[in-house]
């Protein structure tokens, strides 16, 4: 569906196959998924319809200047926090799961930071391939601004724990590294191209990675959602993750008194490696 954001712009959100019932706000429980850099809300879609209809409304946005929403693109994390709860106050949400992945761990962990206090009750947050902080090495960022389609290969081989396919994927002969190759170059062109005519930040590559480098207010979130003590916090990792390593994560979930979950045979991409553990893990946290 397309929601127009209370500070400018529209913004394209995936419901998970089911109608979104405006009219009938927190009647169900609300499922926020965000997706992480250079990729849009597709990449949540299989978690996202099986909870959809097993009870939930779901709310899988694109960020701005992602996929199907419109930019421009936001400077940090705690901007994107900020319009995340925008969002939700349009929407009229008051209870809401947050749920992300990569990037937008780092999104939900400082928008439920900031929503402390607030009208807004985040019952359940969930980080998914986390690491807090998420340093990104200086080679990388380097490659994102002067070659983004050779970044693009760079990440694509990390982000799986192996070259080899996965035959528990629900699409058979379904090719892990080319359809994430293949998504991250259409999001970075769609942006490019909005930006060249705009005028505006166009390469969301350097963007994305940039400002999960730049972010340093985690742990000081962590301690604030944990000294609230309204939220249930847990942690998704893949245990052979190389992007955002396992050990990465571990002071965050200390801090926010987290579960860990762990999925064993999944890299940083859970979502395509494992989704039937990915979706068991996400049940678990949101009881």
């Amino acid at each position: 569906m397309l929601i127009d954001h209370p500070n400018g712009g529209s913004v394209y959100a995936y419901t998970g196959g089911r109608a979104w019932e405006t009219s009938a706000a927190d009647a169900r429980p609300c499922v926020v998924m965000l997706h992480g850099a250079l990729n849009d809300h597709s990449v949540w879609t299989l978690p996202a319809r099986w909870l959809a209809h097993h009870g939930r409304d779901v709310l899988v946005p694109d960020l701005p200047g992602h996929g199907r929403s419109g930019g421009p693109v936001l400077p940090d994390v705690g901007a994107l926090a900020d319009w995340l709860l925008a969002l939700l106050d349009r929407l009229g949400r008051r209870r809401v799961a947050l749920i992300g992945h990569s990037m937008g761990s780092l999104i939900a962990l400082e928008a439920a930071s900031r929503a402390v206090g607030s009208a807004l009750d985040v019952s359940h947050l969930v980080l998914v391939g986390t690491a807090v902080p998420m340093p990104v090495s200086a080679a990388l960022l380097a490659t994102a601004a002067q070659q983004p389609l050779q970044a693009i290969e760079m990440v694509v081989s990390f982000a799986h724990s192996s070259l080899g396919a996965k035959p528990g994927n629900p699409g058979p002969g379904t090719w892990h590294h080319g359809a994430s190759r293949q998504l991250m170059r259409q999001v970075l062109a769609r942006s490019m191209a909005a930006g060249e005519s705009a005028g505006v930040e166009h390469n969301l590559f350097h963007h994305d990675f940039g400002i999960c480098n730049a972010y340093q207010d985690g742990m000081a979130a962590a301690a604030r959602v944990a000294a609230a003590g309204a939220t249930r916090c847990s942690v998704v990792v893949g245990e052979r993750d190389r992007m955002t390593a396992p050990r990465a994560a571990q002071d965050v979930t200390a801090a926010l008194a987290a579960q860990r979950l762990g999925l064993p045979k999944a890299g940083h991409d859970l979502m395509q490696e494992d989704p039937e553990g990915l979706l068991q893990a996400l049940r678990r946290a949101l009881i």
